[in-house]
């Protein structure tokens, strides 16, 4: 592990950094997988988007939307969407496409806000699968949203905006 660089969990994130975009906190969530922003892994490296899913196809549309953001980053070669109910393509499936696409390290990114039962659960319980189907490929979760420092930050600006009355 890089000097300097200190493994965390989602429940252990502290310390106050500066406001960004809502690109560049996603761009930070590598470096809390204790990889430092500047390193190339090795082989082909994917991100999987996982969002609960929803009976909306706006929802949905939203991960879809975000993972066209992401395209343009060079650190990362491959970009999937994921949802874990409700909505297709699945978790599994998801991994699958990556694995399909070349990848040979998969981060899958919860896109959620809460530690609830799916991200502490449900979402290890899948990425384990993954790895024992694609022995050869390296699965990591990756820490929720949750209460990042960055999240403040998004609050305190969307307080700042109002949503007109239908």
């Amino acid at each position: 592990m890089a000097e300097g660089v200190r493994p965390t969990r989602h429940s252990d994130v502290e310390g106050v950094l500066s406001a960004g975009t809502v690109a560049s906190f996603l761009g930070l969530t590598t470096a809390m997988t204790a990889v430092p922003e500047s390193a190339t892994l090795p082989g082909r490296s994917a991100v999987l988007l996982i969002a609960h899913g929803s009976r909306r196809p706006e929802a949905n549309a939203d991960l879809v939307r975000l993972a066209g953001m992401l395209a343009n980053d060079p650190q990362f070669d491959i970009i999937e969407t994921s949802y874990l109910e409700l909505a297709s393509p699945d978790i599994p499936t998801g991994g699958r496409k990556c694995v399909e696409r070349g990848a040979t390290t998969v981060r899958m990114l919860p896109y959620f806000l809460s530690a609830g039962a799916h991200v502490v659960e449900d979402l290890e319980a899948h990425r384990a699968e993954l790895s024992q189907e694609f022995p050869q490929v390296r699965f990591e979760l990756c820490p929720h949203l949750g209460l990042h420092p960055l999240m403040v930050e998004i609050v305190r600006q969307r307080l700042r905006e109002t949503v007109p009355a239908s």
